[in-house]
């Protein structure tokens, strides 16, 4: 027995002084000048450090955030947990249809490659019969399940109005996003307006926009939700006859009962009034005695979205921001129901709460947001670490969270990253990156080698392309 423990000992030993070598030559590589630097690396099956570095510096995650979120969702709700989206008519007046939202983000997502507009025909197809003998139908959103503040009071203006920093609300539709299309075949003017996909009405533009002969997309649309008024600034490619750029769809509930209103009305159902449930809840904010105003009658249709798993996977391997902040909503209104409570609110002290009582340290952890885009998001690298040990040794749902990652060198964000290195197809991990951040955290399992891992980078002033190659390069070391 003491001959093993001398041994251990002594491995353990070889491990850290190995490793000190590469981890030197990986924080003073030339493109991590005045950067701050994290890294913890652990052994997967003793929870023992292998390499550390500031493990416990809160430094800023950029999208690596979205473990945190994914995580705690799954072991909430369950692998198996379906958003529901409702169709009913009114208790109170059998000529209102109710469409009641779950928050459910994937109503016409591009994200599954399919035809986006397929669940209206499911809906219209399912209430033609019964609605085709109301006259004058009035249409009544329900919206309101996280309140109206769908985007982090953390978000900067510069990403406000783009597809990437979209509201998360009780009802969305088409990834809360839209394309703008240009004409900027003529060099010597700005580009041309020529239409939204899907139209909006009412939306407009205030067009600032130049071209350039890079080819390179710089182009941004900057505005607030609910508002109708659009910024576009930037530059964006010349000689081209139909370029687009993404935007945030303003209100995505009202679109949504546009867009049925009008389905219906080709199967003979006159919708003469849409409304969402936006007014009623603001004039209800300072009352003490708030009351609904429709009550749910005959249930014509319940529409169900994919297993939860499946918009875990499309949040952690595409890095999709939409999708994490209606989880993080989801989370929070799962522990108050009451939808005068900040959803987002009520999701970060779930989390926070969650993973104390998990016995994984939240001292370093400031969260803003479910998906890692406010800068002042935070945490340690080795609260990651201790985060996926739990997921892999202590969580039920070990093999649904593992399966979520992404496998470097072959999909997703990390299509790229590891390729053709000896740990190509044996890592899986998120990435996240924005100004001055380069951050990867997740698991690397070759043979008897299973380690999870976090490096994390703030501040640095070489090139991306340089400091994941340093990144790379300390990885291969391990």
């Amino acid at each position: 027995m003491k001959r093993f423990y001398s041994f251990a000992i002594l491995l353990f030993i070889l491990l850290n002084v190995y490793s000190q070598p590469a981890l030197q030559q990986f924080i003073q590589n030339p493109a991590l000048k005045h950067a701050s630097i994290g890294v913890c690396v652990k052994d997967l099956t003793t929870g023992k450090t292998i390499v550390s570095h500031n493990e416990d510096k809160a430094l800023t995650t950029a999208s690596i955030m979205k473990l945190v979120t994914t995580a705690t969702a799954l072991e909430l709700l369950g692998p198996n947990y379906k958003y529901t989206t409702t169709l009913a008519l009114d208790a109170h007046d059998s000529s209102r249809l109710l469409l009641i939202g779950s928050g459910d983000p994937t109503l016409g997502t591009s994200a599954f490659k399919e035809n986006p507009y397929s669940f209206l025909m499911d809906w219209t197809g399912a209430l033609q019969t019964a609605l085709s003998k109301t006259d004058n139908l009035k249409l009544y959103v329900v919206d309101n399940l996280f309140g109206y503040n769908g985007v982090s009071d953390e978000w900067t203006w510069i990403d406000m109005g783009n597809y990437y920093a979209a509201g998360a609300y009780g009802i969305s539709v088409f990834d809360n996003s839209y394309r703008l299309f240009f004409d900027t075949t003529n060099r010597n003017s700005c580009p041309v307006i020529l239409r939204t996909e899907p139209e909006i009405k009412g939306l407009t533009f205030i067009n600032y926009l130049k071209l350039n002969t890079t080819g390179s997309d710089n182009g941004y649309i900057y505005g607030v939700p609910f508002s109708y008024e659009r910024i576009l600034r930037g530059n964006i490619p010349a000689g081209r006859t139909s370029f687009s750029i993404k935007g945030d769809i303003p209100d995505p509930g009202l679109m949504l009962g546009e867009i049925l209103a009008t389905e219906l009305s080709k199967k003979g159902v006159n919708v003469v009034e849409i409304e969402t449930a936006q007014q009623n809840y603001i004039s209800q904010i300072c009352q003490t005695n708030k009351t609904q105003s429709y009550g749910v009658g005959q249930v014509l249709h319940t529409h169900s979205s994919k297993p939860l798993t499946d918009i875990l996977r499309e949040v952690n391997v595409e890095s999709n921001n939409h999708f994490a902040e209606h989880l993080i909503r989801t989370i929070g209104r799962n522990q108050n129901s009451d939808i005068y409570s900040d959803a987002l609110e009520e999701g970060i002290k779930f989390v926070d709460k969650y993973w104390k009582q998990q016995n994984v340290p939240t001292s370093s952890l400031f969260l803003h947001d479910g998906c890692g885009l406010a800068p002042q998001n935070a945490a340690s690298p080795e609260f990651f670490c201790d985060l996926l040990l739990h997921m892999q040794n202590k969580s039920g749902n070990s093999k649904e969270f593992y399966a979520t990652l992404p496998v470097a060198g072959r999909e997703g964000t990390l299509k790229s990253f590891m390729k053709n290195t000896k740990y190509e197809g044996k890592i899986r991990a998120k990435s996240g990156s924005i100004s001055g951040v380069q951050c990867f955290a997740g698991y690397l399992i070759d043979g008897n080698k299973k380690y999870a891992f976090t490096i994390m980078i703030n501040k640095f002033t070489g090139s991306r392309a340089a400091v994941r190659k340093s990144i790379e390069d300390f990885l291969v070391s391990l």
